[in-house]
C-alpha cells in the first residue's frame, strides 16, 4: 500500500469509526439510565424529565407534558426521551418559557478555555424528531466569573424522520477584564446546554442572535419561525444521541456502557430500590425507639443533598432484628445527618433491643430512597 493510500485509509477510519473515548462532556446523552422513569404534568416549572441529567425548566405557561425514557431511536440507539404535550397552551403570554437542557460542573469544562484567546471550538450534536415538522432552538450558556451571562444560539430543525443535528460552536474568545474570566473551576453550573421548545416574545422580539457569541440578549433567542412546543397536544419530540466534544467536527456519538453511563449519573441523584422484604442499610438500635443506619453513597454526590425521596407511607418501611417493627413515618434526615459521602438515618422504629445490629427493610415492592444533589 502506498502512503497515499494509508493516508487516505486512516482519514476513512477517522471519519466512520469510533474514536478514542471521553469525548463525550455530556452525561446519559443515548438516554440508557432513567432512575425517576416517566413523569407526568411536566413543564411548567424547573423538574429533572424521565431521564437522568436532563431538566425541563417551564415557566408562566399552562402548557403541560409528559416525559418518559421510550424504545423510538435511530438505528445504533436503544432509547430516546420523549416529551408528549398533554395540555395545549396556543395563548402564550410574552414570559412563557420552556426548554430541555443539560447543566454541567465548571471543573468539567476548564479545557473549553473560554474568555481567552486560545478557546476551543466545540460541537453539539443530537438526533432528533416529532410528530410533525418544527423549528427550535438551541443555546450553550454560560457565566463569566464576573456574573456576565454569555451564549451562542443556533435554530435547528425537526422532521417525522430521526435526523442528526449537528452545530459547530466557535471558542469565545471575549477578552478577559479584571476578574471576569473564564468558567469558574469548581462543581457548581459551570454552562447549560439548552433547547428551547416554547416562548412568548419576550424572547422573539430582537433580531436572532444566530451562531455568535454575545452577552445574553433573551429578546434575540428565537429564530423567526420558532415552533410551540405546546400548539397542540398531538405534539411530540423525540432526543437522543446527545453529544458535546472539543473541535469542529461531529464524530461517531461515544456509546459507554449503561454501567458507565449509570455510575455517572449517580453523582446527581442516588436512588436506591427496595425489592419487597429485602433487607438495605444496616445499623445499630439506640435505645428501644430509634436506629442509626448508614448508607455510603458510590460515588460521591456532587454536594450534600438537601432532601430524601421515598415512595408510600410509613408502612412500607420497617426495621427487622429477630422480629419486623413498621416504622412510625417515613425516613427523613436532618441537615447533620448527611454530606456528599454518606447518609445517617435515625428514624422510628420500636420494640427493638438497645446496642444491637438492625436492618432497614421494604415492605413494598416499590419502596425506594433517592438523594438529589442535581445542578
Amino acid at each position: 500500500m502506498t502512503k497515499a493510500a494509508e493516508l487516505a485509509k486512516m482519514g476513512e477510519v477517522i471519519t466512520n469509526s469510533q474514536i478514542g473515548g471521553r469525548r463525550n462532556i455530556a452525561i446519559n446523552g443515548a438516554m440508557q439510565v432513567a432512575q425517576r422513569g416517566t413523569t407526568t404534568g411536566q413543564g411548567g416549572a424547573e423538574a429533572m424529565s424521565a431521564v437522568d441529567r436532563f431538566k425541563l425548566f417551564g415557566g408562566s405557561t399552562a402548557g403541560r407534558l409528559t416525559s418518559s425514557q421510550d424504545s423510538d431511536s435511530p438505528i445504533g440507539f436503544g432509547n430516546s426521551l420523549k416529551l408528549d404535550c398533554t395540555t395545549a397552551d396556543t395563548s402564550v403570554a410574552a414570559g412563557e418559557f420552556l426548554l430541555l437542557e443539560q447543566r454541567i460542573e465548571g471543573q468539567d469544562l476548564q479545557q473549553l478555555k473560554y474568555n481567552q484567546s486560545s478557546a476551543e471550538t466545540s460541537t453539539i450534536s443530537f438526533y432528533v424528531k416529532g410528530n410533525a415538522s418544527a423549528q427550535y432552538t438551541f443555546a450553550l450558556q454560560y457565566h463569566l466569573s464576573g456574573g456576565t451571562a454569555r451564549w451562542f444560539t443556533k435554530g435547528f430543525a425537526v422532521t417525522t424522520d430521526w435526523t442528526r443535528v449537528v452545530i459547530t460552536i466557535p471558542g469565545d474568545t471575549q477578552a478577559s477584564s479584571g476578574s471576569d474570566y473564564g468558567i469558574a473551576d469548581d462543581n457548581a453550573n459551570g454552562a447549560n446546554l439548552m433547547i428551547w421548545l416554547h416562548g412568548g416574545t419576550n424572547f422573539s422580539s430582537g433580531t436572532h442572535q444566530d451562531t455568535a457569541w454575545a452577552d445574553r440578549d433573551y429578546t434575540k433567542l428565537f429564530q423567526d419561525s420558532q415552533t410551540s412546543f405546546y400548539d397542540s397536544t398531538d405534539r411530540t419530540f423525540f432526543i437522543t444521541g446527545f453529544q458535546f466534544e472539543l473541535g469542529s467536527q461531529a464524530t461517531p456519538f461515544e456509546h459507554r456502557s449503561f454501567g458507565e453511563e449509570l455510575y455517572l449519573c449517580k453523582r446527581y441523584y442516588n436512588k436506591q430500590l427496595v425489592a419487597s422484604s429485602n433487607f438495605t442499610m444496616s445499623g445499630l438500635v439506640d435505645g428501644s425507639r430509634y436506629s442509626a443506619n448508614v448508607f455510603q453513597f458510590s460515588p460521591p454526590l456532587r454536594a450534600a443533598p438537601t432532601a430524601i425521596e421515598t415512595s408510600g407511607t410509613a408502612s412500607d418501611y420497617a426495621m427487622r432484628q429477630t422480629t419486623t417493627q413498621v416504622l412510625d413515618a417515613v425516613p427523613t434526615f436532618s441537615s447533620g445527618d448527611v454530606n456528599s459521602t454518606c447518609f445517617n438515618m435515625d428514624k422510628n422504629g420500636h420494640g427493638l433491643t438497645n446496642g444491637t445490629q438492625v436492618f432497614l427493610r421494604s415492605q413494598d415492592a416499590d419502596c425506594f430512597l433517592a438523594w438529589s444533589a442535581e445542578l
